[in-house]
């Protein structure tokens, strides 16, 4: 299972959310590549980079934060936030990204969506499918849809995606553990639905949200998630970038 640390940028400075409410803004650090720079230190090879600014306001922001990471560090980043048109994607990749998640794009308008999937791949373009009592929730999470999560992912299943990043917005932020019922639910579910492209591999379900102890990340594991994402806890000091380092090293 792939370790990634978030990044989460507002004003271009490395903050945290509680449930995505923005009202409960942290800021942790103003230099997001000094952060970033940490992390590579410490073995990771992966970032989630989130603009938050870009996901209230529907459009890319932050790409300068992410140009300058990408640049110069070696971490493959998986972007997000804001993604509605071909030009924010157009920005994204040009200014490094390695995959680019879409979520609310997803919902309000899936055949942009799926053209995106179509042009780049299943390993270029990951499914944001972020939720509130299993139903999908959009635009940085402030607004809700009338979509059944497991649902909402299988029918992209179906239409190609191998990565799906979900996270239990009740979770995020909370430190209480994340949601492993959900994640089950979502791998059972979801593995047998890949009828239009068969060839593809199985789902790949990036767990993110609420993990509070490095207990934790065996149990995600076990479970099948292929990834998780990991924030407050490392900010918080709850994880140490040391024995996440060496679950690396365990794992490979």
């Amino acid at each position: 299972m792939r370790i990634i640390p978030a990044i989460d940028i507002i004003d271009g400075k490395c903050v945290r959310l509680s449930k995505g409410d923005y009202s409960t803004k942290k800021i942790y650090n103003e230099n997001p590549l000094e952060v970033a720079k940490q992390f590579e230190a410490h073995g990771f090879q992966y970032l989630h980079l989130v603009d938050l600014d870009g996901a209230k306001s529907e459009h890319i922001v932050n790409h300068k934060v992410l140009d300058e990471i990408a640049s110069q560090t070696s971490l493959k980043i998986d972007f997000g936030g804001g993604l509605k048109t071909d030009e924010d994607l157009r920005i994204a990749f040009e200014c490094g990204a390695h995959q680019i998640t879409g979520g609310s794009i997803g919902v309000k308008n899936p055949e942009i969506f799926k053209t995106w999937l179509d042009k780049f791949g299943s390993e270029k373009i990951i499914l944001g499918a972020d939720a509130k009592d299993e139903m999908v929730a959009i635009s940085g999470w402030t607004e809700d849809s009338n979509l059944k999560l497991v649902p909402f992912i299988q029918k992209y299943v179906e239409e190609g995606i191998s990565y799906v990043i979900c996270t239990d917005i009740s979770k995020d932020g909370m430190l209480q553990g994340p949601s492993f019922d959900l994640y089950k639910k979502i791998i059972t579910e979801c593995q047998s639905g890949r009828s239009r492209r068969p060839n593809d591999n199985e789902i790949k379900l990036i767990a993110s949200g609420g993990i509070s102890t490095f207990e934790e990340l065996p149990k995600l594991a076990e479970i099948g998630c292929e990834a998780t994402i990991i924030g407050k806890a490392i900010y918080e000091n709850r994880i140490s970038l040391k024995q996440l380092e060496n679950f690396i090293l365990n794992v490979n």
